[in-house]
């Protein structure tokens, strides 16, 4: 079975970073208080692929929103994204907030893109439910 790309970028021995949105967001919104938010740009504009996981999940504040979009826009064209979510486009102006950015979020994120859908059960629900019936079968 082949690697998920984000190991075979690191097995290369490519600059990769991974990061729940969330936490990214909330890294990006403490970097801006701290007055350290253009050092953390340049830490990220020095990878060669960056992976947020799990967009969608919490909601974002205004400002939380306005940052994600520019770490998005600054990594536009220049650096490689895998975004995760479980949500459809279309409900990603939950999180975001905002249509608008949520548009142009997305224009960014879609342009020259390889969507990857996966439907059907979640392998972790499969798991559990092997395991259940693995302990009930011992009972």
């Amino acid at each position: 079975m082949p690697r998920p790309w984000p190991i075979q970028a690191c097995c290369q021995g490519r600059a990769v970073r991974f990061y729940s949105v969330t936490s990214l967001v909330t890294q990006l919104l403490e970097h801006r208080e701290e007055k350290l938010l253009s050092k953390f740009h340049r830490h990220l504009a020095r990878q060669q692929l960056i992976v947020l996981d799990e967009l969608g999940y919490v909601p974002f504040s205004k400002a939380g929103a306005e940052l994600l979009f520019e770490c998005v826009s600054k990594a536009y064209e220049r650096t490689s994204l895998i975004v995760t979510s479980n949500l459809p486009f279309e409900n990603w102006i939950e999180v975001m907030g905002s249509e608008r950015m949520t548009g142009a979020l997305l224009d960014r994120l879609t342009h020259r893109v390889h969507i990857l859908e996966a439907n059907g059960q979640s392998f972790r629900l499969a798991e559990s439910k092997k395991r259940l019936k693995h302990a009930e079968r011992k009972i």
